[in-house]
């Protein structure tokens, strides 16, 4: 279990226009992405501002359900619902098998020593960061040819 020093952040030192700076650009990425922005958020809370691991876990992804249910209300004026609904199967598995995934993030996340959690999320950003760089040149320079089929279906799997 996650000890209390685990929860309770340093206070900050940072101006609050900063913060507030940081944190518009990042809900930009998060509504263009449709990801609330937990990808680029996650490292301030730790980095900036001395949350310990689990703590800023829970902040980002309380805050990325903030952002994408805000962002959502832009996404059908760029992709009608129809365009989704025709993939209503893979939809469908992909929100189960992410709760169900997510429940089990969480699970092992509150079971985890700090020091481990600080190890996996460390892991986990860096594999982020190859495959978006992977993904980016694999796309950039043609090699993948049905990206963009994939892409479009991905984003209509994304906005349900």
């Amino acid at each position: 279990m996650a000890a209390d020093s685990d929860i309770v952040p340093a206070p900050s030192t940072h101006s609050m226009p900063l913060v507030f700076g940081a944190g518009a650009a990042i809900g930009v990425l998060g509504g263009m992405f449709g990801l609330g922005g937990a990808e680029f958020r996650f490292p301030l809370p730790i980095g900036l501002f001395g949350f310990a691991a689990l703590s800023a876990v829970v902040l980002t992804k309380a805050m990325s359900l903030v952002v994408a249910l805000v962002s959502l209300p832009a996404r059908p004026a760029a992709v009608p619902a129809s365009a989704p609904a025709a993939h209503w199967t893979i939809t469908v598995n992909l929100l189960a098998a992410s709760l169900i995934g997510a429940w089990a993030g969480a699970t092992w996340a509150v079971r985890m020593r700090s020091f481990t959690l600080y190890k996996v999320l460390a892991a986990l950003m860096v594999v982020m960061a190859a495959a978006l760089s992977v993904t980016h040149v694999t796309t950039t320079r043609g090699l993948c040819h049905d990206c963009h089929d994939a892409s479009q279906d991905g984003s209509r799997s994304g906005f349900l």
